[in-house]
């Protein structure tokens, strides 16, 4: 999606992330145990772990659970093993969306991924019929009134960030997936905490969307697809108008 309907949505989805802790500590939990698994356990030489490690503390996630998630990657404790897997599909108005899951089991990931489509009028495309249209990047989206322009355009170059897109209330830093651990610890030091810090699905070409029915819908299955356990991310192709957008959010 566009970083205004990004931006949008992130602030529409605040309320209920905070409400749905249990399932933000699960996820990160997941993505810890991948990063100690592939990069080991010591954060000093692990800058995907390190970032995860802060993630989680911003997230008020409890010791106990961030040193748990690390053993299980680890190997020292003893549990199922952990997947990362990519679903992609078409939602009402020809939009494609981009799912991307951490679970233990594919079989069940894959059956509540497709029966969300279904049931929210979308539905489950084969693996790379939308990937094409979407590049992997870091994407961070930070209020204006944590930091002026200049000293986020600072921090953002000096970490080579590849794009700074001031919007009306926010900032979109983007940057290669390369620079996204680096550019998180950057803004850890600066004592800002972005409002959205992820590698995100970055759309090459957006679907403009003006038909507040069809808006509806698009939220309504992000929504649903938002609230599976196993469903770390929802990125998407669509920019809704901002007149249109703005009526959403407010309702």
């Amino acid at each position: 999606m566009s970083g205004h309907s990004k931006w949008a949505t992130t602030k529409r989805h605040k309320a209920a992330v905070d409400a749905k802790r249990g399932k933000i500590f699960s996820v990160i939990s997941k993505e810890i145990t991948l990063a100690a698994r592939d990069g080991g356990k010591d954060a000093e030489f692990n800058p995907r772990l390190r970032t995860l490690i802060t993630k989680a503390k911003q997230s008020n996630m409890p010791a106990d659970n961030i040193v748990r998630a690390i053993k299980k990657g680890t190997g020292e404790l003893g549990g199922v093993i952990i997947e990362e897997l990519l679903y992609e599909g078409y939602a009402p108005g020809g939009v494609g969306l981009m799912v991307e899951v951490t679970t233990d089991n594919k079989n069940r990931s894959a059956s509540e991924v497709r029966s969300t489509f279904s049931k929210s009028g979308g539905n489950l495309a084969g693996a790379g019929a939308l990937a094409f249209n979407f590049k992997r990047k870091g994407q961070f989206l930070i209020a204006r009134e944590k930091m002026d322009e200049d000293s986020i355009t600072e921090i953002a170059l000096e970490n080579d960030a590849e794009d700074v897109i001031s919007g009306n209330e926010h900032y979109e830093i983007i940057c290669e997936t390369s620079e996204y651990d680096a550019l998180a610890e950057a803004f850890e030091e600066a004592g800002i905490t972005p409002d959205s810090s992820e590698l995100a699905y970055i759309p090459n070409n957006v679907v403009p969307i003006a038909e507040e029915e069809i808006a509806r819908k698009i939220f309504k299955l992000v929504d649903a697809l938002e609230e599976l356990e196993d469903v770390k991310s929802v990125h998407g192709n669509y920019d809704i108008e901002e007149p249109l957008l703005q009526r959403i959010m407010s309702q």
